[in-house]
């Protein structure tokens, strides 16, 4: 049994070494080909001849493609899409969870339903709607579409409330408390996972979304996220002169998500595990 228990050990450490050299491979190729000196778009080694930061200097010092306006574009979007995000999807699965209403199990059936079906699948609608308002090319427009969507996104949030025990509700209920107080006395600091989980969602999906953003903010480039402004950069004609800069883009872009996900860790986790205890 031990020799059994040592060779499912082994193999199991060999297929988790294997696939996580497959998925360390491109963000190392990236992270050096931000740092090659020479050479274009398409080289023949992986490893650059000659390191150097001006890769770095081209890319934050560019006129033709402003790549700190579009971090910063991006960055007031993700976080005022955050706020208003987590907001609304806290809000929603707190309802969801503690109050008995008419209509809330078909809601939650529809809501569960609409979920299948990708975001994408609106966007010529949404468009028309935004032109309409005269709100396309704007930041504002991409904001209101990344947080108008947020309640459906409550499954999660809801099965977290779930967990916390109803006693605790009609404790203070007893002692006076309305359902706001104990909303905001109770039950929020007890959801601390689940708010840091929602919040990094809500910020990760316009951190990193191409086509809502395209769509909506067509040929303005200042207005450019920085999505957007990385995949100009891969035009026929610019691709070998800029390929070494749009990598030290991905780079820059990846530093945020990559220093959020270090320091929430313990709350990610915790609010994905608690959240899918009950539905």
């Amino acid at each position: 049994m031990q020799k059994q228990k040592r060779k499912t050990a082994i193999w199991q450490h060999a297929l988790l070494t294997v696939l996580a050299i497959v998925w360390l491979f491109p963000i190392v190729w990236i992270v050096l080909t931000s740092f090659r000196g020479e050479g274009g778009a398409f080289v023949t080694y992986f490893m650059p001849k000659n390191f150097t930061l001006e890769n770095y200097k081209m890319l934050l010092t560019s006129n033709t493609y402003p790549f700190i306006r579009w971090f910063f574009n991006t960055l007031f979007v993700a976080i005022c899409s955050c706020i208003l995000s987590t907001l609304i999807t806290i809000a929603m699965a707190y309802s969801l969870s503690r109050l008995r209403f008419k209509m809330r199990k078909p809601f939650l059936k529809v809501a569960l339903v609409l979920n299948m079906f990708p975001g994408f699948m609106s966007m010529i609608a949404v468009y028309y709607i935004l032109k309409a308002m005269n709100l396309t090319g704007s930041l504002l427009a991409l904001i209101i579409v990344y947080s108008s969507g947020a309640a459906l996104g409550f499954y999660i949030a809801k099965g977290f409330f779930d967990t916390i025990p109803m006693a605790l509700d009609e404790s203070a209920m007893i002692d006076g408390a309305s359902k706001f107080e104990i909303f905001t006395k109770i039950t929020l600091p007890l959801s601390k996972p689940i708010i840091v989980y929602t919040a990094l969602m809500a910020f990760m999906a316009p951190w990193m979304d191409f086509i809502f953003a395209k769509i909506i903010l067509g040929d303005n480039v200042e207005k450019y996220t920085v999505a957007i402004g990385l995949f100009t950069m891969q035009t026929k004609d610019k691709i070998n002169e800029y390929f070494m800069a749009f990598t030290a883009g991905c780079v820059l872009i990846a530093i945020p998500i990559t220093l959020l996900f270090i320091f929430m860790q313990k709350y990610y986790v915790e609010g994905v595990t608690n959240g899918s205890v009950k539905g």
